[in-house]
């Protein structure tokens, strides 16, 4: 008898993946609650006046960066795929003077209907497919890929927790 091979073995494939996408899923609600109740002009508020940083740019660059190294992937169609900005300077550049409700709502239906298309890559590819990205020379596996999501919003929800203490004194996870 050889042993399962745990590539194809759907119990354990669905227990990791189920782990990495929880993983993924709590980062981005840690996003939203950072962002809640806010105004427009408050998420379009700078971290600090020499940079670009805001909570709405955030949302815009997460967006754009789990497209950008998903779109395409595993031979999958790019009409999966909302528009984003594609810029990153673009990304994070907000004008707390111009800012409205119809551009925040605009970043977060964007940024939903990634998570969405990032949930049907998941739930289409095994996590160990490999593949180069849209315009990336080097091949990543899908758990790689997840995984670093993980890490960018780790990392930005950082960014997120002190610019909401600044803004209003909330902080926590």
């Amino acid at each position: 008898m050889t042993p399962p091979d745990h590539r194809t073995d759907p119990p354990l494939v669905a227990e990791e993946t189920a782990t990495v996408l929880g993983f993924l899923e709590y980062q981005r609600q840690t996003l939203e609650w950072k962002c809640a109740e806010l105004t427009p002009r408050q998420l379009a508020t700078r971290a600090v006046p020499t940079s670009e940083l805001t909570l709405l740019g955030m949302v815009r660059h997460l967006a754009a960066v789990e497209a950008g190294w998903l779109v395409g992937f595993g031979g999958l169609p790019f009409d999966l795929w909302p528009d984003v900005v594609r810029d990153r300077d673009e990304q994070f550049r907000v004008d707390p003077a111009t800012v409205t409700a119809a551009d925040v709502k605009a970043a977060w239906a964007t940024w939903r209907a990634v998570a969405e298309a990032v949930r049907s890559v998941v739930g289409r590819l095994p996590l160990d497919t490999a593949d180069r990205p849209w315009g990336r020379d080097d091949e990543f596996s899908l758990r790689w890929i997840l995984v670093h999501l993980v890490e960018e919003y780790a990392r930005h929800n950082g960014h997120a927790d002190l610019i909401r203490e600044a803004l209003d004194g909330v902080t926590g996870e």
